[in-house]
């Protein structure tokens, strides 16, 4: 493996400082209105999409700024950390990679410029399923060519921002599961366009969540697809879904140092501004310390974010160090949002704060877009080599 050169300071300031000025003009307000109301943030994302951000990593021939994951990583990590929600627009970011690596030169210059320039979205990504959840292998939407189409039947469950996509990327099985050798084989997938799939065999139901996450039950039935929407060789998407996989994992993880970042900043503010019992509360070691250490695991987590991020854009196998920077940025975020909850006492509940709605906001990546058991699972497997526990 090549020498790797990892930051050790937070790189692309230019661009930092472009998002954080976008999400100024986006206040605690603005959020809990819509977190109330459970709707969709469309000015935030298309201020965002105006200025190019939301193309980051689409390249250049394509009307994209062909920036590495790293500065795709800043820009989502810059929202998190303004107290706004990069969760409305950040799949397309990591969906990107499925159909840049593995589509077809017509598929890529057909959507791609589109994406880039924000005539399309591609935010819906439909792999998990009601019955099988994270054991995406034994998933049970079925997809069955017929002549020059392919026709689908199933159901998708926590598919977010399916309402607000005109395209989705599809899992589902092509050649059942007891007629291949390996469970991953067998699994294709799809860019569905949702404009002509909706109300012809497919149907988007929104799902009522904790968070205000543009969540969705997806009911497939009889849906026609035409042969062009499979993006490379029918059976082999489970391998092509993996890259974007990779993308996600480091991209949550630096969304996860954001709200870590945000829980911190907040919290320091609020000990040295609060006075009880006739001095600051951050003079107490019981409010104190639990901050420090936040700092403490975030800075730890922030450098091996760094590291999977530099390796994915240098091309080398990084799904270890994507995964257990997930893990460590998500938890890091978890100790500072309870570390704010308790140093802002009863205050921390009042919406009015921001504190309550980040809290569960980045609750949620304990769990998605892959639960920590489910890394620590692959850590012990493909890491350790011990004995698969599933």
């Amino acid at each position: 493996m090549p020498d790797l050169s990892i930051p050790l300071t937070d790189q692309w300031p230019d661009i930092r400082a472009g998002v954080g000025r976008i999400c100024e003009r986006f206040d605690n307000d603005y959020w809990n209105r819509l977190d109330r109301a459970s709707e969709y943030p469309q000015e935030f994302v298309d201020a965002l999409t105006e200025a190019g951000y939301l193309a980051a990593l689409i390249p250049e021939q394509y009307g994209g700024a062909g920036l590495p994951v790293a500065a795709g990583g800043a820009i989502l990590e810059t929202i998190h950390a303004t107290g706004c929600n990069a969760a409305a627009c950040h799949a397309q970011m990591y969906t990107m990679g499925t159909l840049l690596k593995h589509g077809s030169p017509e598929q890529k210059q057909r959507y791609l410029p589109a994406i880039a320039s924000g005539a399309l979205r591609l935010q819906a990504f439909g792999v998990t399923e009601p019955t099988t959840g994270s054991d995406t292998t034994q998933l049970k939407t079925r997809a069955v060519r017929r002549g020059d189409h392919y026709l689908v039947n199933g159901q998708k469950v926590f598919i977010s921002r399916a309402e607000q996509s005109d395209l989705m990327l599809l899992l589902a099985r092509t050649t059942p599961a007891d007629q291949v050798k390996r469970r991953s084989d067998g699994i294709s997938v799809f860019l569905v366009d949702l404009r002509q799939a909706v109300g012809n065999g497919l149907e988007i139901r929104k799902l009522d969540a904790a968070i205000n996450h543009s969540t969705n039950e997806i009911f497939i039935e009889n849906l026609k697809i035409p042969v062009e929407s499979l993006i490379g060789e029918e059976g082999k998407g489970f391998r092509y879904i993996l890259d974007g996989m990779n993308a996600e994992r480091i991209l949550i993880a630096h969304e996860s140092l954001g709200d870590a970042r945000y829980f911190i900043r907040r919290a320091t503010e609020y000990a040295n501004q609060r006075v009880v019992f006739g001095r600051p509360i951050g003079q107490n070691q019981g409010i104190q310390f639990p901050i420090a250490r936040a700092h403490a695991e975030t800075e730890a987590a922030a450098l091996l974010v760094a590291k999977a991020a530099a390796l994915f854009d240098a091309g080398q196998a990084c799904g270890a160090e994507a995964n257990m920077a997930k893990l460590l940025a998500a938890d890091a975020a978890w100790r500072a949002a309870e570390t704010a909850m308790q140093t802002f006492g009863g205050y921390a509940f009042a919406r009015e704060y921001g504190i309550e709605r980040k809290w569960r906001e980045c609750r949620l990546y304990q769990t998605a877009p892959i639960s920590t058991n489910m890394i620590l699972a692959y850590v012990g497997q493909h890491v350790l080599g011990m004995p698969r526990s599933y």
